[in-house]
């Protein structure tokens, strides 16, 4: 270690008041140094001091320390909590221009947290420490409890995991519940009766279905379980936890690219406003180059946002990205400022299979350029996970009816049969899932057994 503790508050005290002078605005920021190890269990319990108990952390635990003892992958620089105050881990085997570096980025994330509306209006950072120390002390009570225990918790949290992000996407929505629904439809069917001319006075209108249960699709398939499924009050509880965790991650997966290139832009404005010592300077444009560098046949978030940060700015002032920054999720971020002239700078491409080969699909020319931005927009965040629904409960036999809401991407059959196993564990009963193939044709997987 080439600082002391000292250094390092030193250097957060400068940057911290450039980060006043440039505008962002930031929870209190508080900083945890960690050895590597430590690093590698934060990283697979999400960054959280307390999580609740699960073998697949051990497993991303382990996978990642073998991956890093045999170099194939490294650590990140840092970890930061959006909570309130920010927590950030730095690690202890970082150099001081690393650490100054990473203190900077957590900074922009600090920014980001505080001020995108997914995070202000789908997370409460205030209690953030609090639930996941609860959720973790609610389920390890189960775990202990002689009539519960382990292997009846664990097949609850793994069939929980296969469906935690089949939620709500959209935040600041109110939804409306079944009474206010079925008031809802009637009143629309009255005002048809109503209004229909004497021409029509014979015509039939048919009368909303008020018993369906749910009366519209409903994407909120872990609730949906919750509220109409045969389970017991614990293993709701568990359910519940996974959720509402699951909820509190998904602004942070609807904004990755946003989040770390903002991240990255305001690393790099407050380092060249550091006025760092030659001693220092060249490793920072190295780690920093580092940090955006691009990756062959794959996305770099810090990289792509970084440049269209840039790019905003470059065109409307630095007002502008502030704007942005409030406002906006990787989509719609993409699909507004990803222009062609950033895709050709970046050099994106499209692949695609044909046949047993990978081929370059679409170049950044023509109109190429558009197709590589909406296949990147409609991939990021939520979008790469399958969107399910409720479609019914079927009331003669119980069975779940499920819809997958087809974008033209199929469904992978094993993964889908293995999932409809893990729902038919929590609903008990049979569950059907309609969707298509590439071709527009209907399938449906049916799953009547574990």
């Amino acid at each position: 270690m080439d600082y002391i503790i000292n250094d390092l508050e030193g250097w957060n005290d400068r940057i911290e008041k450039i980060v006043k002078e440039v505008g962002l605005d930031c929870y209190p920021q508080e900083f945890e140094i960690v050895g590597y190890k430590d690093m590698l269990a934060y990283e697979a319990y999400v960054g959280m001091p307390s999580k609740y108990p699960h073998w697949s952390y051990g497993k991303a635990y382990e996978k990642n320390k073998t991956l890093y003892q045999l170099n194939m992958t490294g650590l990140p620089y840092e970890m930061v909590i959006n909570s309130d105050p920010s927590l950030a881990y730095l690690m202890r085997e970082n150099t001081l221009l690393l650490q100054i570096l990473t203190i900077a980025h957590v900074y922009g994330h600090n920014d980001f947290f505080k001020n995108n509306r997914l995070f202000k209006e789908g997370t409460r950072a205030n209690q953030t420490i609090s639930m996941f120390k609860l959720d973790a002390d609610i389920i390890r009570g189960y775990v202990n409890d002689p009539g519960i225990g382990y292997e009846k918790v664990e097949r609850i949290i793994d069939a929980a995991h296969a469906i935690r992000y089949q939620v709500p996407r959209v935040f600041g929505v109110k939804k409306l519940s079944n009474e206010e629904l079925k008031e809802q439809m009637l009143s629309e069917y009255n005002k048809k009766i109503e209004s229909r001319s004497i021409l029509d006075e014979y015509k039939d209108i048919e009368a909303p279905n008020i018993n369906k249960i749910p009366l519209e699709p409903d994407d909120d398939l872990i609730k949906f379980i919750i509220d109409y499924g045969d389970l017991e009050e614990w293993e709701k509880n568990v359910l519940s936890i996974v959720r509402r965790e699951s909820i509190y991650f998904i602004p942070q997966i609807e904004t990755k690219i946003m989040n770390e290139g903002w991240a990255s832009y305001w690393h790099y404005t407050i380092m060249n406003l550091l006025d760092l010592p030659d001693s220092l300077h060249l490793e920072f444009i190295k780690r920093h180059n580092d940090v955006i560098a691009p990756i062959p046949y794959g996305i770099n978030p810090y990289y792509i946002g970084f440049k269209i940060f840039q790019d905003i700015e470059k065109r409307y002032g630095r007002e502008k990205i502030f704007e942005v920054r409030a406002l906006e999720r990787d989509e719609s971020f993409i699909r507004k400022y990803l222009t062609r002239e950033l895709c050709e700078e970046l050099n994106l491409f499209q692949y695609a299979k044909k046949g047993f080969d990978i081929v370059v699909d679409e170049v950044a020319d023509g109109e190429g350029w558009k197709k590589i931005r909406d296949t990147i927009a409609a991939t990021c965040g939520v979008g790469s996970i399958p969107y399910i629904r409720v479609n019914e409960l079927n009331k003669k036999d119980y069975s779940l009816n499920l819809e997958h809401v087809f974008d033209g991407r199929e469904l992978d059959t094993i993964y889908t049969k293995k999932t409809l196993k893990h729902i038919y564990e929590l609903w008990r009963r049979k569950v059907t899932l309609t969707t298509k193939s590439k071709e527009g044709t209907d399938m449906v997987f049916i799953c009547n057994e574990k």
